[in-house]
């Protein structure tokens, strides 16, 4: 039997979130000053050391209801990334199918999408030029999530759908080349204390206000990655689930810094769209 090089293994230092000392809501901006690169925000990250599992080999071995996420292995047609355009003309409906394939989802509307590629040193944090976020986070709470159907559905729809399962669903995958430099790490759900470990946490957009969760440090956080993910591969990463009755429904996740990466390995480039998800 053939032996594995990949180290089964790694430790490295993840971001958490911290309260405001003040006892008040946590908020931060979405889009960073253009001269510092920084996010205003009433609260700050701090570093704590964790062991981090790689999955290669073991990969099939977790699932969307029971740790949250679930990687697979399918090569998109569109593979340019250049452009929203065409990102959205022909990945979006490529993706739709991909998405309804793996969960059995009746109806998929993806809502929004971002490419992000490392590029040290330039503080330019826009929707343009995004970066891998160091900072453990949940993209959606219950209220953030239900307030996408009703952005992002039609009126008459919106409330059938609520009162039916739905999710929210963020596929991610590298673009370009492997994965090594700042790889994505993903909390298994079941070592989440979600009456604990989760703060509310206001984002602010120009034009509204969202909500995710902050992720606050828990010693028994169960830490997962896919150690050099190819272009071919990705991972579904649950957002929000509706149903929530001994399944897992949030996936905290964050890129990290890989020890194990070469120094002259490619930077990262990555593609994620988020797509709400809907069963008949």
């Amino acid at each position: 039997m053939p032996v594995s090089n990949e180290p089964r293994f790694v430790d490295t230092t993840l971001l958490y979130f911290t309260p405001p000392a003040d006892g008040s809501k946590a908020w931060s901006n979405i889009n960073a000053d253009p001269v510092t690169g920084k996010r205003a925000a009433n609260w700050e990250y701090q570093g704590h050391p964790v062991r981090i599992e790689n999955l290669r080999g073991h990969e099939g071995e977790v699932s969307l209801d029971k740790n949250g996420f679930q990687y697979f292995n399918h090569p998109a047609q569109h593979t340019s990334f250049a452009n929203d355009e065409e990102v959205e003309a022909e990945y979006y409906p490529e993706s739709i199918e991909l998405l309804k394939q793996l969960t059995g989802a009746s109806r998929v509307v993806i809502f929004d999408h971002t490419i992000r590629r490392r590029r040290p040193g330039e503080v330019a944090d826009t929707p343009q030029k995004r970066q891998p976020v160091a900072g453990v986070h949940v993209d959606q709470t219950p209220a953030s999530a239900a307030a996408r159907v009703h952005r992002h559905l039609p009126a008459a729809d919106a409330p059938g759908l609520l009162e039916r399962r739905f999710q929210i669903i963020n596929l991610w995958r590298p673009i370009s080349h492997v994965a090594h430099d700042w790889p994505l790490a993903l909390c298994d759900f079941r070592s989440v204390d979600t009456t604990g470990d989760l703060a509310p946490h206001t984002l602010r957009y120009p034009e509204r206000d969202g909500e995710t969760f902050g992720v606050k440090w828990n010693d028994a956080h169960s830490w997962k990655y896919l150690r050099g993910m190819t272009p071919e591969e990705g991972v579904l990463i649950k957002c929000y689930d509706s149903e929530q009755d001994g399944i897992a429904w949030l996936t905290p996740h964050t890129a990290f810094e890989d020890p194990t990466t070469s120094p002259d390995a490619p930077k990262r480039e990555s593609i994620e769209l988020r797509a709400l998800i809907f069963y008949d």
